[in-house]
C-alpha cells in the first residue's frame, strides 16, 4: 500500500501526459496492424499479377498461325505480351517482385529486341538480388552462347560455377561449359570437365552415407561424355544402384 501511495503521488497532476503516452502507444499499435495488412495485401496482388505474366508465357501458340480463342498467333506475339505484363509489374510493385518481373521481362525481350535485352540481363546479372542475380548471369550466358559469342558465354558459365549458388547448380553451369568448349574445338578440356563432373555425381553421398542420386545434370553430362570420349567414359566410377 505504502508502494502504491508514493506512485500516486508521483502521477499526481500527470493524468493528462498519461493519457496522451496511452494513446499515442494504441495510434502505433493501430498504424502498425494497417501497415501489415497493407503490406501482405500488396503482396498478394503482386503474386497475383506475377501469376497472370507467367500465365502468359506458357499460353499455347496456334501452330497453324491462325487467330484461335485463348492462344497466339506466333512466339513473338506472346513475348510482346509478356513483356507488357511484366514490366507493369515491375512498375507497380516493390522488391523482390520488381526485379524478379525485370528478369522475365528481359528474357521474353531476347526474340524482340535482343539488344536491349542483352543490356537488361547485364544489368540484373549485377544487382543485390542474388536469385535474380544469378538467373540473368545464366541467361545471358545462353545468349551469348547462341549468339556465337562463345569466349563471353564461357566465362560467363564458369563465373556461375565458381560462385556455388544454389539457384544455377555448378553441375548446370559446368555441363553447359563443357558443350561450350565443344563448339570452341577444346575436346580435352570439354571431356575432363564432363568427367569430373560425372565422377563426383556418382561418388556422392548423403547425410546417411547412402548415394545421392544424380542430377539432371549429370546424368546429361555422363550421355555427353560417352559421345564425346567412350575411352573416358568406361574410366568413370561404376553407378552404385539406388535403394527403392
Amino acid at each position: 500500500m505504502g508502494l502504491l501511495d508514493r506512485l500516486g503521488d508521483r502521477l499526481e497532476g500527470k493524468g493528462k501526459t498519461i493519457l496522451y503516452g496511452i494513446g499515442g502507444l494504441a495510434l502505433t499499435a493501430v498504424l502498425v496492424f494497417v501497415a501489415v495488412k497493407w503490406n501482405n495485401r500488396k503482396n498478394d496482388e503482386a503474386r497475383e499479377a506475377m501469376g497472370r505474366a507467367i500465365t502468359v508465357t506458357t499460353t499455347p501458340v496456334s501452330a497453324s498461325g491462325l487467330s484461335i480463342p485463348g492462344n497466339f498467333t506466333s512466339d513473338k506475339e506472346r513475348a510482346q505480351r509478356a513483356v507488357e505484363e511484366f514490366e507493369k509489374v515491375a512498375a507497380k510493385y516493390g522488391e523482390p517482385y520488381r526485379s524478379q518481373a525485370k528478369y522475365f521481362a528481359a528474357s521474353n525481350r531476347l526474340s524482340l529486341d535482343r539488344p536491349k535485352a542483352i543490356t537488361e540481363l547485364t544489368d540484373l546479372s549485377k544487382g543485390s538480388d542474388k536469385e535474380v542475380s544469378s538467373l540473368a548471369k545464366f541467361a545471358l550466358a545462353q545468349a551469348k552462347e547462341n549468339s556465337g559469342s562463345l569466349d563471353e558465354a564461357a566465362a560467363l558459365y564458369a563465373d556461375i560455377a565458381r560462385s556455388n549458388d544454389p539457384t544455377i547448380s555448378a553441375e548446370s553451369a559446368n555441363l553447359r561449359l563443357a558443350k561450350v568448349y565443344v563448339k570452341q574445338g577444346k575436346t580435352k578440356e570439354a571431356t575432363d570437365l564432363l568427367f569430373n563432373l560425372v565422377d563426383a555425381s556418382r561418388k556422392a553421398k548423403g547425410p546417411d552415407q547412402l548415394p545421392v542420386p544424380p542430377s539432371s545434370a549429370a546424368r546429361e553430362a555422363a550421355t555427353e561424355l560417352q559421345k564425346l570420349d567412350p575411352t573416358r567414359y568406361a574410366q568413370l566410377t561404376p553407378e552404385t544402384p539406388l535403394l527403392g
